[in-house]
């Protein structure tokens, strides 16, 4: 799977009436999740920052619209909000992996108008403080002894990108019954935390923003980054599932697509606003402070990375045994 960055030039935020198109009071984001969770700080944040350097009017009103791992939302503005410029809908690795797996019935890629990326939020694998799991290996022997040992809970449905995670490292680290590990889904990290930190489930998989308030707190111990190397600043003291002979990367992107039928000065608005976004101090520190790692792609170069991660995330789907051929 591809994770390359694509840097582009530094823009500079545009006054509105510098475009052909304008958008107007009351701008929407829909977070395909309950409060809480990666969607829900997308929109939250994202639209923070869009406020803050005078991309939208105003204020941009979330709206959580869980269930399906995202396929309620997708339905929704692919069948009801079609042609609606002044809605933005958060999105992520989630939402190829749904597609490429046929979990979105009779819907597909090109329903909506891909917009752009702004960041990578890579994959953590953790256990709560006590846990007597003190390293990543150690949570895989336990798999290895015994397939049910360790339950996993995520936000993605199951077959979903925070299920194939926790897949992809049992796979690199030799576990061999990867159908028999038990996974729980949840409408949003929030949910899944608490059920690992309340004892009721033995690790967590999901995304480092995710994990950051419970971590910081003590109340989790996060046995591994899915990243090829160590993150920045504070989460540099996480190691990495690599550094522990297992080698797994989770990139999970955080990005925004809107409906399809909107006019073409429309989408390239929202495109150069969300590279505007990007290229920003405000987002740069919402980046360092949330554990997000340089990622983006734009426009045309958004949509093609889409089409690829289809492809790739339906052969690992196949490979781990989610999907058949």
């Amino acid at each position: 799977m591809r994770t390359a960055t694509i840097t582009l030039a530094a823009l500079t935020a545009l006054p509105l009436t510098a475009f052909a198109f304008e958008p107007g009071q009351g701008v929407e984001c829909i977070a395909p999740s309950d409060p809480g969770g990666g969607w829900d700080f997308t929109c939250r944040t994202g639209g923070q920052v869009l406020s803050e350097l005078n991309l939208v009017p105003g204020n941009v009103q979330t709206i959580n619209m869980a269930g399906a791992g995202g396929g309620v939302a997708y339905a929704h503005v692919v069948s009801k909000r079609e042609g609606d410029e002044d809605l933005v809908i958060a999105a992520s690795t989630a939402v190829p992996t749904r597609l490429a797996q046929g979990q979105f019935p009779g819907m597909d890629m090109d329903m909506v108008r891909w917009i752009g990326t702004v960041g990578s939020d890579y994959g953590v694998i953790a256990v709560t403080n006590d846990s007597p799991y003190q390293t990543l290996g150690e949570l895989m022997d336990a798999i290895k002894s015994e397939p049910r040992a360790v339950k996993f809970a995520g936000a993605s449905a199951k077959g979903g990108w925070d299920h194939l995670k926790a897949l992809i490292a049992a796979k690199a680290a030799g576990v061999e019954t990867l159908r028999e590990i038990p996974y729980l889904s949840y409408n949003n990290g929030g949910e899944a935390l608490t059920q690992v930190v309340g004892g009721h489930l033995d690790a967590f998989t999901g995304d480092i923003s995710e994990a950051r308030g419970f971590w910081e707190s003590g109340d989790l111990r996060i046995l591994a980054v899915l990243a090829p190397e160590r993150l920045p600043g504070e989460f540099s003291e996480i190691p990495t599932a690599k550094e522990q002979g297992i080698d797994a990367i989770g990139p999970n992107w955080r990005g925004f697509y809107m409906p399809a039928g909107i006019s073409d000065e429309a989408y390239e608005y929202w495109v150069e606003a969300v590279n505007t976004m990007y290229e920003s101090d405000e987002w740069k520190q919402v980046m360092a402070t949330n554990g997000l790692m340089p990622f983006h792609y734009s426009g045309d170069e958004f949509r093609d990375f889409m089409e690829q991660q289809v492809t790739d995330i339906r052969d690992l789907s196949v490979e781990l045994g989610m999907i058949t051929e």
